[in-house]
């Protein structure tokens, strides 16, 4: 496996722990002084090559890799970020039962709470467990070419492996809920179905069309309440957790203009231009662009509408620079990868368009280690 070539030495995880400890003590006054928590982490580096972090420890690290996250706009919040410690669990079935308990807890009804579940770590005698899916919820995407793929295209190869593998299938619907993939340690990666009590969906319908038949609600649009990210590794001050799936909330756009539009997932830009009567002669006509707007709006009016927890893309944008204002108060420098901070639409209209970023690391934060992708997508799954 390629996590055991992934372990940094005693001294790289050392210098990764004294960054953290010291942050540690210096955000929480309650502390103390760091010294005596460094030599004890020295000291169980010596003995063990490794050593546990504290139940504040974990909380904090989690939350500090979450404002770490270059790529996220939302981290306004990240102190709020619930953290739900499963150190102990290192068996597929805990962790999958955990994953699904982390589901129903995340919705929260519909108000979405942000929320982080820790599973084993890696140690120097053997790797931790892993979560293949790239999230708690995906659809399944049956076929093997874009224009005979029925459900989310991104997910056919992962659908291919799991009904190698044994799963049955779902009914053939476009938003047929895929089994959950985890290996346990000294395990092989097994799926778990995933129970329909654990997964909210909204239908998605247009603000324009409400009960005067123009067609939307009889697509039988849908999608899920909560964006859990599931393949991901935590790392906090030189120790991987490699099964830490963590959620917000969704922002409209993630939906609208990519999971539903991108050409690559569900494609939906012509199907929706034809429904409104649009001219698709040509690129010039600006089809794609007034297509994409109103399939935004019906995300976020169908979201609003059920009572589920969403942000639009000037908002969070807003938010994001707040964050950012916050952050240099503290003293502390914000990174962020301008390519995922501007919006997939209107990105001009946004603040957070009209400047630059430094795509700044850190040994506290949320990466994908080599192989992540690919098990997403299934691959050596059978």
């Amino acid at each position: 496996m390629e996590i055991l070539q992934q372990r940094s030495t005693t001294a790289q995880v050392w210098e990764a722990a004294e960054e953290f400890i010291r942050l540690f003590h210096r955000e929480n006054a309650d502390a103390g002084d760091p010294r005596a928590r460094l030599a004890a982490v020295r000291a169980e580096l010596a003995e063990t090559g490794s050593y546990v972090h504290t139940p504040e420890e974990l909380v904090h690290g989690a939350r500090v890799a979450w404002r770490n996250s270059n790529r996220c706009i939302g981290r306004l919040y990240w102190n709020s970020l619930r953290v739900r410690d499963r150190r102990d669990l290192s068996d597929a079935d805990d962790i999958a039962a955990e994953c699904f308990d982390h589901l129903r807890e995340a919705t929260n009804g519909g108000r979405i709470r942000a929320t982080i579940t820790v599973f084993a770590p890696d140690t120097p005698a053997r790797p931790g467990p892993l979560i293949w899916s790239e999230q708690l919820v995906r659809y399944a995407g049956y076929g093997d070419h874009p224009s005979m793929t029925v459900g989310d295209a991104r997910n056919a190869p992962l659908t291919e492996a799991l009904l190698q593998l044994g799963w049955p299938g779902g009914p053939g619907t476009p938003f047929d809920l895929l089994p959950l993939v985890v290996q346990g340690v000294d395990d092989k990666p097994r799926w778990f179905d995933t129970p329909a009590d654990a997964v909210l969906e909204v239908p998605i319908d247009h603000p324009d069309g409400d009960g005067d038949g123009d067609g939307w609600a009889d697509w039988g649009l849908r999608w899920h309440a909560v964006p859990a990210i599931s393949n991901m590794c935590l790392e906090i001050g030189g120790i991987h957790y490699p099964a830490a799936p963590f959620n917000g909330w969704y922002m409209g756009t993630e939906i609208g203009a990519r999971n539903l539009a991108d050409t690559d997932r569900y494609n939906l830009l012509p199907a929706v231009a034809r429904r409104l009567g649009l001219d698709t002669s040509s690129d010039r006509s600006l089809w794609k662009d007034r297509a994409l707007v109103e399939l935004n709006r019906a995300v976020l009016h169908s979201f609003d509408r059920a009572g589920v927890t969403i942000t639009d893309h000037h908002t969070e944008s807003r938010r994001f620079l707040s964050h950012m204002e916050r952050e240099e108060r503290k003293g502390r420098e914000v990174g962020a990868d301008w390519s995922w901070i501007v919006p997939p639409i209107s990105g001009s209209a946004t603040p957070v368009f009209h400047r630059t970023y430094e795509d700044r690391g850190s040994s506290t934060a949320y990466v994908h280690h080599p192989g992540a992708l690919e098990r997403a997508q299934g691959r050596d799954l059978v």
